[in-house]
């Protein structure tokens, strides 16, 4: 029998907003509005900009978050239906012009693995753009979260020297920044899940 080669994969672009935030392109009337805003009670600001290899911003990427709540819950149905706010989901274009992204959501909890082991507070991401045949999926965690962060054991898989590609600066009050790099010198680690 002869052997068939593999087809190539789609890519996520160019038409990625239209088909999954057609509100922040300006199509109405698809959904009442785009899904996975969010918010917390003790609400932080994550920000940051995708670049691609060449160090320039990639404008026509989407990315999703998905987390725990403040006390590390992932039940995501449960919590989502006991506040009326949180579902842990969010879905995120990147500004068109500009390439940065912004999230308003809760500060994440540790969360406790099912053999008890603890990870740190982090949101995982989901990362697609034009160019990408399959999503990239990475995590975010925070630079106040030091000791957490050592004895995480998915970040401690990390290179030393990489870990900082996943490790949001805390730039203010509530406010984080990560930049997520594509390729190149300081690419972001990126999980094969």
């Amino acid at each position: 029998m002869a052997r068939k080669k593999e087809s190539p994969s789609q890519t996520a672009g160019p038409y990625v907003h239209i088909g999954l935030t057609p509100g922040a392109v300006g199509i109405r009337g698809i959904y009442a509005q785009d899904l996975g805003k969010e918010t917390g009670a003790d609400a932080i600001t994550l920000t940051g900009t995708v670049f691609d290899g060449a160090g320039e911003p990639v404008r026509d990427c989407l990315i999703e978050f998905t987390q725990a709540d403040e006390k590390g819950r992932t039940k995501l149905a449960k919590v989502g239906r006991k506040t009326g706010k949180f579902t842990g989901f969010a879905r995120v274009p990147v500004d068109l012009k500009t390439g940065k992204f912004r999230l308003k959501t809760a500060k994440p909890g540790a969360i406790k693995d099912i053999d008890g082991t603890l990870h740190a507070p982090h949101i995982t991401a989901w990362i697609v753009a034009r160019g990408i045949n399959i999503g990239l999926h990475t995590r975010i965690y925070f630079a106040d979260e030091a000791e957490a962060n050592a004895a995480d054991p998915v970040l401690s898989r990390v290179p030393k020297s990489r870990r900082a590609t996943l490790i949001a600066d805390k730039t203010g009050k509530s406010r984080y920044c990560i930049d997520i790099r594509l390729q190149g010198e300081d690419e972001t680690v990126f999980f094969d899940v």
